[in-house]
């Protein structure tokens, strides 16, 4: 089987890999589509994403949906089922204390699809066939495409941040950061009833995207434009630690201010006096826990988060695929590899 695989700082490959089988409770996934993710494309640059470093060749992708082949003794999973994965997997058998019952997003270990935090490393699914479990899989609806099925994973992120938030119901939102998690935390604060929601950025493509998941208004901010004022909840996107005075200054006094942009892992400059003179309340949001489950059953009953797809790319083109995700020039918002299936 073909499989995208990162070898170091600027050396991905598809390779050709051995067929895996799926053992007891697993099943074998024909992938269809696969999401690039911020991850992805650090693994390719930097061959490290955040403090997370490559040791060794690891297939890439977290963002899959695709259908089931086969299955393993003890998985009840009809071959056919169409689905979506849960990537994530906590390892070593700890018991969560009871302030963090259910917040299964904060074990201290977790083995995640594509990813170099442990040591072996988590092979992830740009790959023709993947074994996963059978309780990671999220059967996906009639209507609901594999393509769709792709972008659960980061619409489960973005609705993580969002509940994040509390009751937006009726409230003015900003979004600062209009990459794919932050438009679909545009689209996620418009389903959980945001009165009013604000996008802003430094470029014009990504707020274009933003107003079509849903942003009543727009602000590019490398044109001039300028960030609203006393906002109630803020979602900050970008990750840029630049950012972060101006969001907080933009945050209601007693307002809300949802960090969900990955900030450096190294020191850096900010302006935080705000935060504690107008006692706004800073929190951070990390992957999700199963809105997954909940991101494919809004899609199900009329979410359309296709606007966030502006490029696709075949498994061959995988590298193409990268460089155009890494590029803001290029316009682009989620980038989608084709792995298997019908073209898009």
């Amino acid at each position: 089987m073909r499989a995208v695989v990162v070898h170091g700082p600027g050396d991905v490959r598809v390779d050709e890999l051995p067929e895996p089988e799926p053992g007891h409770g697993e099943v074998l996934l024909a992938v269809e589509w696969g999401g690039v993710c911020g991850s992805d494309v650090a693994y390719w640059r930097h061959g490290a994403s955040g403090t997370a470093t490559l040791r060794r060749p690891m297939i890439l992708g977290h963002e899959v949906a695709g259908r089931v082949v086969a299955t393993g003794p003890g998985a009840d999973v009809a071959t056919g089922l169409r689905a979506a994965v849960h990537p994530a997997t906590p390892v070593g058998g700890e018991m969560l204390p009871q302030r963090l019952a259910g917040r299964t997003n904060l074990h201290a270990r977790v083995r995640y699809l594509g990813s170099a935090a442990l040591d072996p490393h988590t092979d992830g699914g740009f790959a023709e066939l993947v074994v996963v479990r059978a309780d990671q899989l999220r059967a996906l609806p009639d209507g609901v495409s594999t393509l769709h099925g792709a972008l659960a994973e980061p619409l489960a992120v973005a609705m993580h941040a969002v509940a994040r938030g509390g009751d937006l119901r009726g409230r003015e939102v900003l979004v600062n950061g209009c990459g794919p998690i932050g438009s679909l935390v545009v689209a996620a604060a418009k389903l959980a009833g945001a009165g009013r929601v604000v996008a802003s950025d430094v470029a014009a493509a990504p707020t274009a995207v933003a107003r079509r998941m849903g942003a009543d208004d727009v602000r590019v901010l490398g044109e001039g434009d300028e960030l609203p004022a006393d906002v109630d909840v803020v979602f900050e996107a970008s990750g840029a630690a630049a950012a972060l005075g101006p969001v907080l200054r933009a945050t209601a006094r007693g307002g809300t201010l949802v960090q969900v942009g990955n900030v450096p892992g190294s020191a850096v400059q900010a302006v935080l006096g705000d935060l504690v003179t107008r006692e706004i309340t800073w929190v951070g949001s990390y992957r999700f826990v199963d809105e997954i489950t909940d991101a494919v059953e809004a899609m199900r009953t009329g979410l359309d988060v296709s606007s966030v797809v502006t490029h696709t790319f075949d498994l061959d083109d995988a590298e193409s695929a990268l460089a155009v995700a890494a590029d803001r020039s290029s316009g682009s918002s989620k980038v989608l590899l084709r792995i298997g299936g019908a073209a898009a």
